[in-house]
């Protein structure tokens, strides 16, 4: 297909030039040029699909390069970037120096924050309409669109509630597409189906409420039956009430994918004083039957190519097992043998691979929707009274419920386990989501236990241990397959290391799953005559600090390895132990995340610029060893 206008689009006010005709066929195109990345990469496809005619017709409607956008999240962000003048760079979307997937300031002015967690759009929106109504008089609006999956996050209601509180003129757009990554849960996600049932709604409340004020009831009980008539009238028009007794003028349900009917709507409520919320309903995949009938496995589909019939053929890649499985068939066997065990995520069954266990065990299987904190808090609750939760989420999405793991489960020393997936570098998905900074996290809460396998057989021998163990603790394990580095069994033991292999002229300390790179790196060194030794370190708290302290003692050097960043991580820990156990610690050198945000790209690729592939891990000990000179920025 020839991108006849899609090509030819600079700027989103060229889309006003366009006839209706045309639009329609900008849509199409943008939905090709979506089939074409997916051909020969891992990208978001289906929730992109579903925004295209709000992406045109939000354009169409306003002028962003003074209002303001604000996606949320952000992996919905692609038919804006083909619309705002990305159309040339779009091929190299999520490889490496390309387009992030994500929204990015510095590629464009249309991208204003670097949206990656759900639910923060109400929130900025209402400080960037607060600050525009201080800075100019120019009457800029303010829009977020937020996904009926992201909406049960709390601080989107505390947005809202101080929205309604400043009535600011803000509009909030409601992508409804019955969708998160999984399909939605909650009584929000109820409330929401009603209203696919209800007929229009334009904010009629205040008006409602006048003509009630009017109706004569004649008797004793006027007060019940105009309670009664009030409540009637509220079930007929049950699709805006909650939004109105917030303090919103509700305007919807509204078609999604009629970018004529959007764009008169949006001029509708482009002028309305106060805040708005327009409610949309969009098909998540819409335009790709494929993806319709199963958005889930088409969210971030492996890539495939398709026929001319509209057909889809994947395309044939050599994949591993991951981590990720490895950890939930470790937790559908302990739930096997254990009825306490109970398993929480927030809105990833699908990325956490956890479909079996909810198969196979429903009535202890819970997903609380994108509300991480309240999903640590239930599991405090369910710790408290005897069972032994496990609460699995991505290490970058855990960081929501920081308050909740310090005030419900470490503060209250409850026997909660924390898998934390997609640990380390997540590749193309970028800093967003890179698990850089569990570690820290974690480490700094009394009570806590932190640890990381070094591969495959630590996974269920160490979620066992947790399980066991009479406390909090955490797992962290990264997003890619497995590896196995072939040695006797050692049994996991609460805060002792496993020694690999010890070396007389150095030693690597690696907290995680880069142990086989390690062990690879010592290989090699030993090769250039270097006696290099390995410890699996297992546990970053409690440290094994008798094993850390003859290293130090007997080893000329020690380099620690970790896939998390530097500040507050493993090598800090190490240092710590070392530093207070009088002993000198500028033998030690430790390779990590540096202290700045590292940009999308192929883990291995990103692995190497950060020096914890094999070959930077060599030279890092030849540079300890007095061998090399090691330059790094």
């Amino acid at each position: 297909m020839k991108f006849e206008i899609l090509s030819e689009i600079r700027s989103p006010k060229e889309l006003r030039d366009l006839s209706d005709e045309q639009l329609v066929q900008l849509a199409s195109e943008i939905r090709e040029a979506l089939c074409s990345v997916v051909s020969d990469r891992t990208a978001h496809f289906a929730s992109n699909l579903g925004v295209v005619e709000l992406a045109i017709a939000l354009h169409l409607v306003f002028d962003f390069s003074k209002d303001r956008l604000i996606w949320d999240t952000g992996h919905q962000i692609y038919p804006h970037k083909l619309i705002t003048g990305r159309f040339d760079e779009f091929p190299t979307i999520r490889q490496k120096g390309g387009l992030m997937g994500y929204p990015n300031p510095e590629e464009s002015e249309y991208d204003l924050f670097m949206t990656g967690h759900a639910g923060a759009s109400v929130s900025t929106v209402v400080g960037l309409q607060t600050a525009d109504d201080l800075l100019f008089d120019d009457g800029r609006r303010s829009v977020a669109v937020i996904g009926d999956g992201a909406l049960p996050s709390g601080i989107v209601f505390e947005a809202m509630n101080n929205a309604a509180g400043l009535n600011k003129d803000v509009l909030v757009i409601l992508n409804d597409n019955q969708m998160g990554i999984c399909p939605r849960v909650g009584g929000l996600a109820q409330y929401l189906d009603k209203a696919r049932e209800s007929g229009f709604y334009n904010g009629l409340k205040r008006d409602i409420s006048w003509l009630l004020n009017k109706v004569p009831v004649v008797g004793e009980s006027v007060e019940n039956t105009l309670a009664q008539f009030k409540d009637a009238v509220k079930g007929f028009l049950h699709g805006g009430m909650l939004f109105e007794e917030m303090g919103f003028r509700y305007v919807g349900p509204v078609e999604g994918h009629d970018v004529h009917s959007l764009r008169k709507y949006l001029e509708m409520v482009k002028d309305i004083k106060g805040p708005v919320l327009l409610h949309v309903f969009t098909e998540k995949g819409h335009g790709f039957d494929p993806a319709c009938e199963d958005p889930v496995k088409f969210h971030t589909p492996a890539p495939f190519v398709r026929n001319g019939e509209g057909e889809f053929t994947p395309v044939s890649k050599s994949s591993s097992r991951a981590y990720t499985n490895a950890v939930s068939e470790a937790i559908h066997t302990a739930m096997q043998d254990n009825d306490r065990v109970t398993v929480l995520t927030a809105a990833m069954c699908e990325g956490t691979k956890l479909g079996p266990v909810r198969e196979d065990f429903p009535d202890r299987f819970f997903d609380t929707g994108i509300c991480e904190g309240h999903a640590v808090a239930f599991a405090a609750g369910m710790a408290k009274s005897g069972l032994r939760p496990i609460v699995d989420i991505y290490s970058t999405f855990l960081q929501r419920s920081f308050d909740q793991i310090f005030q419900e489960v470490a503060l209250q020393n409850l026997p909660v386990t924390f898998c934390l997936d997609r640990s380390g570098l997540c590749g193309p998905d970028g800093p967003t989501h890179h698990g850089a900074f569990d570690n820290s996290y974690m480490r700094v809460f009394p009570n806590m236990t932190v640890m990381a396998p070094g591969d495959e057989r630590d996974v269920a021998p160490m979620l066992n241990f947790s399980l066991q163990h009479n406390g909090p603790a955490s797992m962290r394990y990264p997003k890619t397959g497995v590896e196995n580095v072939d040695r006797p069994f050692s049994p996991v033991e609460w805060g002792k290391s496993e020694i690999y292999e010890w070396g007389s002229d150095g030693m690597f300390i690696a907290f995680g799953t880069l142990f086989a790179r390690c062990v690879e790196a010592a290989d090699r060194l030993r090769a250039d005559g270097l006696d290099v030794g390995v410890i699996n370190a297992r546990f970053a708290k409690p440290i094994d600090t008798e094993t850390v302290l003859r290293a130090v003692k007997e080893c000329p050097w020690v380099i620690t390895v970790e896939e998390g960043a530097l500040h507050g991580g493993f090598g800090s820990a190490v240092l710590e132990a070392v530093n207070a156990a009088g002993e000198n610690t500028q033998s030690i050198g430790c390779c990590g995340i540096p202290d700045h945000f590292v940009e999308h790209g192929d883990r291995n690729e990103l692995l190497s610029d950060l020096g914890l592939d094999i070959d930077g891990l060599v030279a890092t000990a030849h540079s300890m060893a007095g061998r090399g000179t090691l330059v790094k920025d």
